[in-house]
């Protein structure tokens, strides 16, 4: 839940052009805040202003860039006013807040962090083809500074424009790549077993595993919409299991 109080968390999310709160990153500690029920104020941020938000802060990066060695500053990030402190990357955000919040729901149930990072690794290995389809959308929905700087980082990864990176609707290359999103995300539905809506089982047992996965699928909602053929698509394969998991997650949205 949002509130303007000057004593609640601070939420570092990306602002865009249209689409509201889109990042499939900062989307995992939304739903984890709003899991947990924590008070919480949202400060959007664009992409080149993050490095220098963070820094003034002190909150230390979670990463570093290619290279191996230069610090790259990332959201989402987290930040509490009355300590003094915050911390980025969504997985040890979920790991603060279970620990500065103990009387709450847990996002990592006690023994479960281990398989919480091959879940992540596993996962991030079976998005490879999402990647075509959602990078062009997002640099095309983001504010100019943003936009400019997502650009350059994704052409540099990619090493072709958004718009070569994108297979166009109609097109065999669309079919192709398409098809090969849909084999990969069958691969994560599988984990889910046939009738559970979150990954440990049932339908009221949602973990930070859940929430890695919502907010890439949720993702690919928000970028194409809600009533767009991709999104009808993606709902129901795999017998709709994924469809069902955003719709599990709706109250932590």
């Amino acid at each position: 839940m949002s509130n303007n109080s000057d004593n609640v968390l601070i939420f570092y999310d990306i602002p865009s052009r249209c689409l509201g709160p889109w990042s499939p990153n900062t989307w995992k500690t939304r739903y984890a805040l709003n899991f947990k029920n924590i008070p919480y104020k949202t400060i959007w941020v664009e992409y080149p202003d993050i490095e220098p938000t963070l820094k003034q802060l002190n909150i230390a990066p979670s990463m570093t860039k290619a290279d191996g060695v230069t610090p790259h500053y990332t959201f989402p990030a987290i930040y509490d006013p009355v300590r003094k402190e915050g911390v980025t990357d969504s997985l040890a955000i979920a790991v603060w807040l279970d620990e500065r919040y103990p009387d709450t729901p847990k996002l990592i149930p006690e023994g479960t962090l281990t398989f919480h990072k091959a879940f992540l690794a596993a996962f991030s290995s079976n998005i490879e083809a999402m990647r075509q389809f959602t990078f062009p959308k997002a640099t095309w929905a983001l504010n100019d500074r943003s936009e400019a700087y997502f650009r350059r980082t994704k052409e540099e990864w990619s090493g072709v424009t958004m718009e070569e990176l994108y297979p166009e609707p109609g097109t065999e290359k669309r079919k192709v790549e398409w098809k090969k999103l849909e084999e990969e995300l069958g691969r994560v539905a599988g984990w889910y077993g046939k009738d559970n809506a979150f990954v440990m089982g049932g339908e009221d047992n949602a973990c930070f595993a859940d929430f890695m996965v919502g907010g890439f699928i949720i993702w690919i909602r928000i970028l194409f919409g809600k009533d767009s053929e991709e999104w009808k698509d993606v709902e129901k394969w795999h017998g709709g299991r994924l469809g069902r998991l955003i719709k599990a997650l709706k109250k932590y949205e």
